[in-house]
């Protein structure tokens, strides 16, 4: 009977790690069944998933911390982000590390805030893919570049999440994987993943909170709160730049032109006026790249090609321009694009 007793007693005492090894093999089962689901209900669930983060990150209302890690680098920011019903979106963000920096939005008019110099900076919002925002497109146009894999459940900041993986189709671009709030579809973690499957970047909330009121008068009283700051309007304006004699035609599938600006930048000469730099921003629904344009002889750059985690950079001189190309894809990609950069002076 003794023995007995002591059989008992050490079964029970390994019962959890039993349990938790059964739930690893069954999240493990799990996972493997999705991954084997027929591709056309993958692409189905995929297309749908995209779309509910797109949705969330605009209609939830949600408040939380969350940290962005490349290399060596991790910086944390708290973002508060209000959905009304007849006034638009409200947001908050506010970094937590390094040089201290708010920035308040009303839908697309952004105030940032830079104590150090009292300066705030006014300008229309140009791009909405910023975390926990993710697409550019829909759904179905973003899965024409990539193949879906749904690899089941896993948990994010105490929130049950689905699992999305999105493997490129060709060597243009890198993979991806998305953990989106299984209730809202709200982004939760998004990586960036190399050919080998490790990490590039992550960005991922450590704390968050969806739903609920959010008052959106902190937001909106700080953009009326100007006094002692000075002001800033960069002046930045749509510009043709075929019309100024460029030709850009990538050859790379599902990179479409989405916007071209043209904004000052500063001049590295002390004294000197700003430098007119134009912008053009193509775009495959999650990977951006942006080709930057300027005068050689208002600039100091050299060329030459560089890396930080998933972006790349890659500057080249033609004729008396020079030609920044920096993206969240491959070398190779850059030096695709910049092979079918053409100019000639419009007459």
């Amino acid at each position: 009977m003794q023995s007995v007793r002591l059989n008992k007693t050490k079964y029970w005492g390994r019962l959890p790690a039993l349990m938790l090894c059964a739930a690893a093999m069954l999240a493990t089962a799990h996972a493997a069944f999705a991954q084997g689901d027929d591709p056309a209900a993958q692409r189905k669930s995929a297309a749908a998933l995209l779309n509910r983060i797109h949705d969330a990150a605009q209609q939830q209302n949600y408040e939380g911390t969350f940290v962005y890690q490349r290399g060596a680098t991790v910086q944390s920011s708290r973002i508060t982000h209000v959905a009304t019903r007849g006034d638009g979106e409200y947001e908050s963000l506010e970094s937590l590390d390094g040089a201290p920096r708010r920035m308040l939005r009303h839908d697309d008019d952004m105030y940032t805030f830079v104590p150090e110099r009292h300066l705030l900076v006014v300008e229309h919002r140009q791009s909405k893919d910023s975390f926990p925002a993710l697409l550019s497109t829909s759904g179905d146009q973003v899965l024409s570049n990539y193949e879906p894999k749904m690899l089941g459940t896993d948990r994010v900041a105490g929130l049950e999440s689905q699992v999305l993986e999105l493997d490129p189709k060709d060597a243009y671009r890198f993979a991806y994987k998305l953990w989106a709030d299984a209730k809202t579809g709200l982004l939760l973690r998004a990586q960036t993943l190399d050919t080998d499957g490790q990490v590039l970047e992550q960005l991922s909330f450590s704390q968050v909170r969806i739903g609920g009121a959010i008052d959106k008068a902190a937001i909106a009283n700080g953009m009326r709160s100007t006094t002692g700051w000075t002001v800033v309007k960069p002046p930045v304006q749509p510009v043709d730049m075929q019309a100024q004699g460029w030709k850009i035609a990538p050859t790379i599938p599902g990179f479409r032109l989405i916007r071209e600006l043209r904004r000052p930048m500063a001049s590295s000469q002390q004294g000197q006026p700003p430098i007119p730099v134009d912008q053009a921003v193509y775009s495959d629904g999650l990977a951006a790249i942006s080709i930057f344009v300027e005068p050689v002889e208002k600039s100091t750059r050299k060329e030459g090609a560089g890396n930080s985690g998933a972006t790349h950079v890659l500057v080249k001189r033609r004729g008396d321009f020079w030609i920044t190309l920096l993206g969240e894809v491959p070398q190779a990609t850059l030096q695709q694009f910049a092979s079918t950069i053409e100019y000639k002076p419009s007459k």
